[in-house]
């Protein structure tokens, strides 16, 4: 290469040998660099690049990776609400809590916790249902179910023809309410005057009830045991769970109880009651709830909230929340939890 460069240079001029020079040079120093990047990218091509991860292999909630909250981070807020609140709904846009200490229910931001208003109820309220339109409560000391509308908390009626009521259900058409005394009944109600249709005995002390789409369930606190209902009131079957159960959830197949007495939660097929787990929560587990992919207890004297894999009850983790915790509600994203002594709410 360097004698065809002098040879083609002994035919020029200085000034143009010493143009062509310069060029020369620099095409001779640019081959090498040349030659090492291609070695480079040839490297760089042959290496395996890591395996996607995040969103393209989670399995949640799609609108949990929609709003960025696929991940297991702990990130509790707490807002104030009333005097030892029990029980939380979500009510399509907003979060419905009450508070039995002071006789009221609170109405809360989903999104961000502001109070919209604190609107005064029956005597010690506790559970609470929405039914697409209006807020049903059972005031406990005063034996009566308040009917307030969702949009402005305006109450809209209370109602009578109930015993120590404890939780509500809706079913889709009627309103259900069950009567904690040790006699146990659960009282159905027209939603839309709040006439009694019937009252239907099940379980000691009933507690909470829930609606699967076709049958009603009720928690019998004084049994252990779990009482499954047709819409019209007739008993499908009465199933033993754990100790002391008062709360109930539904997965879209199977029916999970909280046993407070033996700080459990029992799993059962919706169909036909049979059992297929029963899983360890923190202590005294109360409120449960669904998200789509999880199970969530509250634990009122563990000050917690457990999350269990719904497909097979495994344990995921356990979240701090406040003091007493007691109702849990699910508002599409995320997780809200009345705490009894602490007269806040969390958000997970």
């Amino acid at each position: 290469m360097r004698g065809q460069i002098s040879t083609v240079l002994r035919g020029l001029s200085v000034s143009k040998r010493v143009t062509v020079a310069a060029i020369l040079c620099g095409l001779l120093g640019l081959v090498p660099y040349l030659a090492r990047t291609q070695e480079q990218n040839e490297v760089e091509e042959a290496s395996p690049q890591a395996p996607l991860t995040g969103v393209t292999s989670s399995t949640q909630n799609p609108l949990q990776i929609a709003i960025l909250r696929w991940y297991d981070a702990n990130l509790t807020t707490h807002f104030s609400v009333g005097t030892k609140p029990f029980g939380v709904a979500f009510a399509g846009a907003t979060i419905w809590v009450t508070n039995k200490g002071d006789d009221t229910v609170s109405e809360l931001e989903a999104n961000d916790g502001g109070l919209l208003g604190t609107i005064g109820v029956g005597a010690g309220p506790q559970g609470l249902a929405f039914d697409g339109a209006n807020v049903w409560v059972a005031n406990q000391k005063s034996n009566t179910v308040t009917k307030l509308q969702a949009s402005d908390g305006v109450p809209l009626g209370t109602f009578g023809g109930v015993i120590t009521p404890f939780g509500v259900a809706f079913d889709g058409t009627d309103i259900w309410v069950t009567d904690g005394t040790p006699k146990g009944s659960v009282t159905k109600l027209r939603v839309s005057d709040g006439a009694v249709l019937g009252t239907f005995p099940v379980g000691n002390s009933a507690s909470a009830v829930m609606f699967d789409g076709t049958n009603i369930w009720v928690a019998n606190f004084g049994s252990n045991t779990v009482t499954k209902l047709a819409t019209g009131g007739a008993v499908l079957g009465t199933f033993g769970v754990g100790i002391q159960p008062i709360g109930l959830a539904f997965d879209g197949a199977n029916v999970w109880v909280a046993n407070s007495g033996s700080n459990t939660v029992t799993k059962l097929r919706a169909s036909n009651g049979r059992l297929l787990g029963t899983f360890g929560a923190g202590s005294r587990p109360e409120g449960v709830a669904f998200d789509g992919a999880n199970i969530w207890v509250a634990n009122l004297s563990s000050n917690n909230v457990t999350k269990l894999r719904a497909s097979d009850g495994t344990r995921l983790g356990t979240f701090s929340v406040g003091a007493g915790p007691v109702g849990v509600a699910f508002d599409g994203a995320n997780i809200w939890v009345a705490n009894n002594s602490s007269n806040t709410v969390s958000k997970l």
